[in-house]
Parts: structure tokens; sequence; C-alpha cells
């Protein structure tokens, strides 16, 4: 599982990442920092990345399309720095592994991960 990291996150991300098994790229080492949430998107489903963000305009997105992917992994942690959240998170990504490869979406905070299967459906 590969994993595109937004531009809302450190790309201190990377390394750490990388420590756990988990290979990673930071999106302003292959995109604009000022690209559209879609372009994101649209490049992480090209190649094949899981995204991790800060951002909820992107579980939006996924059910606005109910797309079957690229699967998001929403950090809404009050700090979102590795020395902060590195635990949780890498907690969390070898838990759900295998739900974020056939497409989830994945929102993690302080205390629990809530998994939602991909596509979203509206109700």
């Amino acid at each position: 599982m590969k994993i595109l990291i937004d531009m809302n996150l450190s790309p201190e991300w990377c390394s750490v990442l990388a420590k756990h098994g988990f290979p990673s790229i930071h999106w302003s080492e292959v995109g604009e920092p000022g690209a559209s949430d879609a372009a994101i998107m649209a490049y992480a489903r090209e190649h094949g990345y899981v995204v991790l963000t800060h951002d909820l305009d992107l579980g939006a997105i996924l059910a606005a399309t109910q797309a079957a992917g690229p699967s998001v992994i929403q950090v809404r942690t009050q700090d979102v720095l590795p020395s902060a959240a590195e635990a949780v998170l890498t907690a969390v990504l070898k838990r759900h592994e295998a739900d974020l490869t056939a497409g989830a979406l994945v929102v993690v905070d302080e205390r629990k991960a809530r998994v939602r299967i991909l596509p979203l459906f509206q109700s």
C-alpha cells in the first residue's frame, strides 16, 4: 500500500511511514502545491495511492461522486505532526490495510478509527 501525503500534512510523514513499512510520497514532490483536491484524487487513483490528509473535503468528494477510489485516510487529531500522531496512525494503517487496499474512507482521531467502505452512498 502506497501513501500520498496531502499538502496539509508535514513531509516528515514520509520517513515515519517508511519506518513502519509504508512507502509514501508527499504531494509537493509530484504536484503543484496549489493543485485542486480533484487533481490530487485523480493522481492518487491513477497511480495506486491511498491519500493521507487532514482535509475533510476529500471525504466529501468521495461521497458526492460515489467513487470507488482512491482510499482516503483523514487524520482528525488535534496535533497532526508525526511526533504526536505516529502511534495512532500507524496502528490504524496496519489494522485497516486490507480495507484501504480494497477501497475505504478511514477517519482517525485520538480515540478511534471509523471505516466506511467505498463507494460511499449518500442517504
